[in-house]
């Protein structure tokens, strides 16, 4: 996957995103830090061909964000639906995944300690448990990228790892490529191989132990630099 010389702007002369290039080498999982209004929930649209650049171009699996869709899923930052909608968690899993065995949606559910909550009507779920729910949707596809934003949102600590070994387990048995945008430093140092620090612009790019210095943090956060700084577990 690459970006390529990438402008983006929602108004003409405001650009959101700035000259922006980068190489994800397939297998990797790549971390999108930046302070809020940074762009980074642009460029994932834009991975994805929600979003067309005015300027450069992006390759996902050696073909446009279009061609590839089929081979990539999504967890967006914010699910919106009619919550009156009298459908369950298993139904709303198998009507996005007919295909997919019950026995490997049940698995996956229960891993992310969902088993219980099958027969729930989806608008009952509180915001971390459609969450989770909405995680399951993505991985049940196997995709060769899974792009996440902030997917950790409303999960409790305990499920949050949880969510990260699937999603460990799915990168090592499939060989995906996961591209995930975080606030939480500590997840970005223990789950990704390479850290995209984004401001607009392509502030740096490399190894969490490069990216995720105190020298970096400051040039990418300036004076909020000390609010950013990753917890130890």
């Amino acid at each position: 996957m690459r970006a390529e010389g990438v402008w983006v702007a929602f108004e003409p002369g405001n650009w959101v995103l700035e000259d922006v290039s980068f190489s994800v080498p397939q297998g990797s999982i790549a971390a999108v830090i930046g302070p809020n209004g940074s762009g980074k929930t642009t460029l994932l649209k834009v991975l994805l061909g929600f979003v067309a650049p005015q300027r450069g171009r992006v390759r996902v699996l050696g073909g446009t964000p279009r061609q590839a869709r089929r081979d990539v899923a999504y967890v967006p930052q914010r699910f919106t639906f009619d919550k009156s909608f009298p459908i369950t968690v298993m139904e709303f899993l198998r009507f996005s995944h007919p295909e997919c065995p019950k026995e490997k949606i049940v698995r996956y559910v229960s891993h992310l300690g969902m088993g219980a909550m099958l027969d729930s009507k989806l608008g009952s779920l509180s915001g971390g448990q459609l969450q989770r729910v909405l995680i399951e949707r993505a991985m049940l596809g196997d995709p060769k990228v899974l792009f996440l934003d902030e997917p950790a949102s409303g999960i409790d600590i305990g499920g949050e790892q949880t969510f990260y070994e699937l999603v460990m387990h799915l990168h090592k048995e499939h060989g995906s490529t996961v591209i995930m945008v975080s606030h939480e430093l500590d997840v970005v140092a223990n789950y990704s191989n390479l850290v995209l620090c984004l401001n607009r612009t392509l502030v740096c790019q490399g190894r969490p132990e490069q990216a995720l210095s105190p020298e970096t943090l400051r040039e990418l956060y300036g004076k909020d630099a000390a609010l950013y700084h990753h917890r130890d577990r």
